[in-house]
C-alpha cells in the first residue's frame, strides 16, 4: 500500500505493508528499532511514524550483507527490496506488518547514531528529567508518537466541526496587556516602551469577546494560553485550549456546539459513540449530593442529606450544628472489608481538609446494634429512622459529616474522591465503575464571593460571567447568593471546559467590577477595551473554553498532561532539552532598561553558594 509519506526516498511507509504487498517492490527510509543475527541471516526492524516492518537480510548479496552487519540502534537507514510473506509459524500477531518481511536487495545508511542514553523500551526505567532533555529520542517510542498522533486527530476533527458550525478560525494577540484572570501574569518588557511590559494572555477572553462585538458572531481558536502557577500533573506554563465563543446564544446552544465536535472527536478517534446531549446537573445539587464541583459520576456514590433525622436529636455535637443552621449529612459504602485502621487514616484525611472529625456507623444484622463510638448518643427512633434512609445494609458504614451547607457535603466529597480514585479502598468497599466516559455540566455556579483578606466581593470562574436574569437585584441586596450563567463541562470527574454567558451590557458588567473593589478610573484602566466595545451594540454571548491537553491526556489514558505534550515544562517550569529559563546577556537587559535585584544564592550542602 503506497503511502502519502511517498517521497524520492521511499516508496512505502513501514508500519501499513500487509500481506497484499506481497511481491511488491518497495523503498523504504527509517530508524533501525532492533537487529538479530540469526545463523547467517541478519534480520532487523525498520521503524518510521507509521510503524516498523521486519527486514531480512541474505548473505548472497555481500555488500548489503555486510551493510547489515555494521547497523547500530537508531541508525537511520534506506532499504530497496520485495515484499514477502514471512514463513509459516513465524508471524508476529502482534504486528500490523506481522505477516511480511522485506528481503532487502540494498541497504545505505543515511546517518549513524551515538549510543543510546537510554533505551527506547517503553518499559525503560528512566527518570523524567532524562527523558525531556532528551525529547527527541523520547517521542521516538510508540506510545508518545500515538499521542501526539492522537493529539494531530483530535485537533483536525474539532477544526471541521466547528467550520462546519460557521465558526470562523481567528488569532488573538500574544503580546497583550495584563488582567485579572485568576492567575499570575507572564510579563515580557517591552523594548521600544521602558519601563512598560507586555503580559502573555492567561486567555483570549476579553479579545473573543471584542470579535462578538464586533459583528464576527462565532469565533474559534487552538489558543495558547499562559499562567505563572504553581505546576501540577495537569497544569503547564503554557497550555493549548479548544476556545469558542457565539453571538445571539444560550447557555444551551454553546452546550449543543461542544457536544457536537466532542462526539465527532470520540466517534473518530476512540471509536466510541458518546450519547448527547450530556446530562446538567444544578451547582447547588451537584455541591450537595457529591460534595464536588467535578463529581466522577461513573459510580453509583451518593451523599444524603441527614439533617433532619437529628432535628431533635440530644447528642450535642449533631444537635448543635443543627441549631446552628448547619447540616448533617452522610456516605453509606460497603465497610466489610475496611478496618478501623483504615476509617483512622480516612479520618485524618479529612482533618487534614479542615474537618473535625469523621463520625460513623457500622450496620450489623437485623437484630444487632450498630457498631459506633457514637450509637449511644442516638435514641432508637433516630437509628432506625437513619437505617432507613440510608437503605443500610449488614456490613455497610455510614460516614457523617456536619458544618455549613456546602462544607459538610465537600468533606465527604472529599472521602468519596478518595474512595473512587484509591485503588485499594475502591475494592474494599465494592465500588465499580457502571460506565467507561461519563460527561455532564455543571451549571449555575454562584457569580462572586467573599475575599476576607481583601474585605471585597470577587469572581468565582471570571469576571465577565452574567448573572441569571432573575438574579440582578440582588447585586444591590445579595451579591454573595447570586446564581450565574456559568457552566463547567466534567468528564470522569475532571473539570474538561469551563465557561459562561457573557456580561453584554456595560453597565452590568461595571457594577459587578465594582462589587469586586474597582474603582471607575481601575475598570478603564484594566478593562477599558473590553467595556467600550460593550457600550456600542455588543450581542448577547457566550463561550467555552476546554482543555485540549486535559483532553488528550484522558483520551490516551495519561495520568500528566505532560506526556501529550511535544515540549513539556517539568513540575518546576523548566525545559532539560532547551534549558530555559536561562540567565540573558547583560546587554539584554541595557537595552530593556532592566536590573536585577536578586536575592543571594543559599549555600548548597557543601557550603558554597
Amino acid at each position: 500500500m503506497s503511502s502519502p509519506l511517498a517521497t524520492g526516498l521511499r516508496t512505502h511507509a513501514c508500519g501499513l505493508l500487509t500481506a497484499k504487498d506481497e511481491g511488491t517492490s518497495v523503498k523504504l527510509a527509517g530508524w533501525v528499532h532492533s537487529r538479530r543475527d540469526h545463523g547467517g541471516l541478519y534480520f532487523f526492524d525498520l521503524r518510521d511514524r507509521t510503524g516498523l516492518v521486519q527486514v531480512v537480510v541474505s548473505p548472497d548479496d555481500a555488500q548489503t550483507f555486510s551493510a547489515a552487519g555494521s547497523l547500530g540502534a537508531e541508525f537511520v537507514v534506506g532499504v530497496e527490496g520485495t515484499v514477502g510473506r514471512r514463513p509459516k509459524g513465524t508471524e508476529n500477531p502482534k504486528l500490523p506488518t506481522g505477516e511480511v518481511e522485506v528481503r532487502a536487495q540494498s541497504i545505505k545508511v543515511l546517518n549513524s547514531s551515538k549510543t543510546l542514553p537510554f533505551e527506547l523500551d517503553e518499559h525503560s526505567n528512566v527518570s523524567e528529567e532524562t527523558r525531556l532533555k532528551y525529547r527527541f529520542l523520547d517521542l521516538r517510542r510508540a506510545r508518545m508518537r500515538d499521542n501526539l498522533i492522537a493529539r494531530h486527530k483530535v485537533s483536525q476533527v474539532v477544526r471541521r466541526e466547528l467550520d462546519a458550525m460557521g465558526f470562523l478560525e481567528i488569532e488573538t494577540p500574544i503580546l497583550t496587556k495584563a488582567t485579572p484572570e485568576g492567575a499570575r501574569d507572564y510579563l515580557v518588557p517591552a523594548r521600544l516602551s521602558p519601563g512598560l511590559f507586555y503580559a502573555l494572555p492567561q486567555s483570549p477572553q476579553i479579545f473573543k469577546q471584542i470579535l462578538m462585538a464586533a459583528g464576527m458572531e462565532r469565533y474559534f481558536q487552538l489558543a495558547r494560553a499562559f499562567r505563572d502557577e504553581d505546576l501540577r500533573s495537569d497544569r503547564q506554563p503554557e497550555h493549548t485550549q479548544i476556545d469558542l465563543e457565539m453571538s445571539f446564544v444560550e447557555e444551551k446552544d454553546v452546550h449543543a456546539a461542544v457536544e457536537r465536535f466532542m462526539k465527532a472527536v470520540f466517534k473518530e478517534v476512540m471509536g466510541v459513540d458518546i450519547p448527547t446531549p450530556f446530562a446538567r446537573i444544578e451547582y447547588d445539587e451537584c455541591m450537595r449530593r457529591y460534595g464536588s464541583d467535578k463529581p466522577d459520576l461513573r459510580y453509583d456514590l451518593e451523599i444524603i442529606d441527614l439533617t433532619d433525622v437529628f432535628r431533635n436529636t440530644q447528642f450535642k455535637v449533631f444537635g448543635e450544628a443543627v441549631k446552628s443552621g448547619g447540616v448533617i449529612a452522610g456516605l453509606t459504602v460497603n465497610g466489610s472489608g475496611v478496618s478501623r485502621s483504615h476509617i483512622d487514616r480516612l479520618t485524618q484525611l479529612l482533618k487534614d481538609h479542615g474537618a473535625k472529625g469523621l463520625p460513623w456507623i457500622r450496620w450489623r444484622g437485623a437484630t444487632e446494634e450498630p457498631e459506633s463510638p457514637i450509637a449511644k448518643f442516638f435514641s432508637p427512633d433516630e437509628i432506625k429512622s437513619l437505617k432507613t434512609r440510608v437503605g443500610a445494609k449488614p456490613g455497610e458504614i455510614t460516614f457523617f459529616s456536619l458544618g455549613a451547607a456546602y462544607a459538610a457535603s465537600a468533606y465527604l466529597g472529599v472521602l468519596r474522591k478518595e474512595a473512587i480514585g484509591n485503588n485499594e479502598l475502591a475494592k474494599l468497599v465494592g465500588l465499580t465503575r457502571n460506565k467507561e466516559w461519563s460527561f455532564h455540566w455543571v451549571v449555575h455556579f454562584p457569580l462572586l464571593e467573599w475575599e476576607p483578606e481583601e474585605k471585597r466581593w470577587t469572581f468565582t470562574h471570571n469576571p465577565f460571567t452574567a448573572p441569571l436574569e432573575s438574579e440582578l437585584p440582588k447585586l444591590d441586596t445579595d451579591p454573595g447568593n447570586i446564581a450565574s450563567h456559568q457552566y463547567d463541562l466534567v468528564l470522569n470527574g475532571v473539570e474538561l471546559a469551563s465557561g459562561s454567558i457573557r456580561n453584554h451590557r456595560g453597565e452590568v458588567q461595571r457594577k459587578i467590577l465594582s462589587l469586586m473593589g474597582f474603582s471607575a478610573e481601575e475598570q478603564e484602566a484594566q478593562f477599558g477595551l473590553l467595556l467600550r466595545a460593550l457600550e456600542f451594540g455588543a450581542p448577547p454571548h457566550g463561550g467555552a473554553a476546554l482543555g485540549l491537553d486535559r483532553l488528550i491526556a484522558i483520551l490516551r489514558g495519561e495520568d500528566s498532561i505532560r506526556e501529550v505534550i511535544a515540549f513539556p515544562k517539568t513540575a518546576k517550569g523548566t525545559c532539560p532539552l532547551s534549558e530555559a529559563p536561562s540567565p540573558v546577556k547583560e546587554k539584554q537587559l541595557e537595552e530593556l532598561h532592566i536590573k536585577l535585584n536578586l536575592p543571594p544564592l543559599k549555600p548548597d550542602s557543601s557550603g558554597r553558594p
